[in-house]
């Protein structure tokens, strides 16, 4: 017989699962199974490097004006009509980038989004200041995305460098490129 005994809310707080990030997609982290106290559990010491993943990493849903021309929305369905007052979409625009070429000002439009999806730890108090700085690097066909995020004191709190890769062939950028 199976009986299932709920956990005590006292005993201990439930903590989101850590997201790692290669580059090209994100995947939960599990302990090792050396971990003194949860071995092979699923790690969660990193919860703001894991919302920085999520908030920059998952596509937002945008305006149907802000599409290009043959290119389906993408992100949670639920953020077209299940958005309650004060909450933001998640996600970034950052999916909207991929089929651009790496133009000039391109590094204003990437800072923009990463801001407008970490904007939400900002308005939550989570940090005290998000800095975000876009740096194009054409020959390698490569827009590089360094994120810092400060807490109230002013101590780095956070302190990332993503690379957001483009596939190019004769400067029009690759319709594959997903």
């Amino acid at each position: 017989m199976l009986k299932i005994i709920p956990a005590d809310d006292a005993e201990e707080p439930y903590r989101s699962p850590d997201l790692g990030w290669d580059g090209l997609s994100g995947d939960l982290i599990l302990n090792p199974l050396t971990h003194p106290a949860a071995p092979g559990d699923f790690r969660a010491e990193q919860g703001l490097a894991t919302q920085v993943l999520i908030s920059l990493m998952t596509d937002r849903r945008v305006e149907a004006s802000e599409l290009p021309s043959g290119v389906e929305n993408r992100g949670w369905i639920g953020d077209s009509f299940d958005t309650a007052e004060g909450e933001t979409p998640l996600g970034s625009k950052l999916w909207l980038l991929r089929r651009s070429a790496l133009y000039e000002g391109i590094e204003v439009k990437a800072q923009d989004y990463a801001r407008e999806a970490l904007q939400p730890l900002l308005s939550q108090g989570v940090v005290a200041r998000i800095d975000v700085t876009a740096t194009a690097d054409r020959p390698l066909k490569r827009l590089d995305l360094t994120v810092s995020l400060y807490g109230r004191d002013g101590t780095k709190l956070y302190d990332n460098k993503f690379e957001l890769l483009w596939r190019q062939i004769d400067g029009v950028a690759d319709p594959l490129a997903y």
